[in-house]
């Protein structure tokens, strides 16, 4: 069995399709196809559902990656020993990042830390939900601490404390009048979010050791990731209420484009963790990012 065919197969199903893989992997989407082809053949059996959308692993397909990733993750190890005898470390590092962390968290670590290590290549795959990283095929992930498991080593990155911001435009505050407490969002329009899986969250707010949970209506529901932005394009335009992390709206409060509404209500939370698992080989791309962090402070 060719090694290069099932490695093919395993870079496809986690991009999710011959060009994103191509594209990642540095090689043609078109020999990809021809090495997946080649495997499903001497198999005899269909790995892949290919639609004109999507590329999803079969049963068989997914029952072949959950025995190969282990595989292949100690493939990559074994080569990552030597690192050792180079004057920086090399590779790749992939990252499984929530859309919040890949624009509040890595922006002013990324760059500082690829130019501290030129050799090393990074790779970062934006998912909101909690995944299992070495499933997803990544080093590591970003995620907040409720939803580390336990046998995670996790290193703080990023902002201590970060708050969720209630802001909206001044042509609309002027329009529909100021909230004065969290209830009051009821009789407005609110551009809310909802999780990847459907779930519509509350709006939770917190004054002197009175927690408030809201739910209210408005005219526009977006999912994560770049939706973000458009919920915040649209408390700009004026449309209603916006919700969401204070590092996404700053550039927009600093400006005056958008205010501040219930500010003393706005709630606290702790900052993320980079987190990768304790039972395994530590690639050197990931000891140079974890040392990276260590060393130029959690707010890197």
């Amino acid at each position: 069995m060719d090694l290069n065919d099932l490695a093919a197969f395993i870079s496809v199903a986690r991009a999710g399709g011959f060009r994103d893989a191509a594209r990642v992997g540095g090689v043609s989407a078109s020999g990809l196809s021809v090495a997946v082809s080649r495997l499903e053949a001497r198999l005899g059996l269909r790995l892949l559902n290919r639609t004109t959308r999507s590329v999803t692993p079969t049963e068989a397909g997914q029952r072949l990656i959950e025995r190969l990733a282990p595989v292949l993750g100690e493939m990559e190890a074994a080569l990552d020993v030597l690192n050792a005898f180079r004057d920086r470390p090399a590779g790749t590092l992939r990252l499984n990042v929530p859309s919040s962390a890949a624009r509040i968290v890595l922006p002013p670590v990324v760059a500082p830390f690829l130019k501290a290590y030129p050799d090393i290549r990074l790779e970062v795959v934006v998912e909101d939900g909690f995944v299992d990283v070495l499933a997803a095929g990544c080093d590591a992930g970003i995620r907040y601490g409720e939803r580390l498991e336990q046998d995670m080593i996790a290193v703080p990155i990023g902002p201590r404390t970060q708050r969720f911001a209630t802001v909206a435009s001044p042509a609309y505050l002027a329009a529909r009048g100021r909230p004065e407490h969290p209830r009051d969002l009821l009789s407005h329009a609110c551009l809310r979010g909802q999780f990847a899986g459907g779930a519509t969250p509350t709006w939770d707010f917190e004054r002197d050791g009175e927690a408030i949970k809201v739910d209210p209506p408005g005219p526009l529901m977006v999912r994560p990731g770049a939706a973000f932005d458009l919920a915040i394009s649209m408390a700009v335009a004026g449309l209603g209420i916006v919700h969401i992390f204070e590092g996404l709206l700053r550039p927009h409060l600093d400006g005056g484009a958008l205010e501040p509404v219930l500010q003393p209500w706005w709630e606290s939370f702790p900052g993320p963790f980079l987190y990768y698992p304790g039972r395994r080989h530590v690639p050197a791309p990931l000891r140079a990012f974890i040392d990276f962090i260590k060393e130029h402070g959690a707010a890197a």
